[in-house]
């Protein structure tokens, strides 16, 4: 089963969260004020996991 985002209403307004196949969360968004402005926070994020790069910083 492929992952999914799930937009949900928090106290601080919209946010969103990413799913892994087995229901697991994988990523969690910041607030949006609106529900449009949080689905085009996880078409951002679609857009920018589709060429990204892992960058490991954790030895320097």
């Amino acid at each position: 089963m492929a992952g999914k985002f799930e937009i949900y209403k928090a106290k601080d307004g919209f946010r969103f969260r990413l799913k892994a196949g087995n229901g697991e969360i994988v990523a969690t968004g910041e607030s949006y004020p609106t529900k449009a402005a949080c689905k085009k926070g996880t078409e951002a994020v679609q857009r920018a996991a589709a060429g990204a790069k892992l960058v490991d910083l954790s030895d320097k």
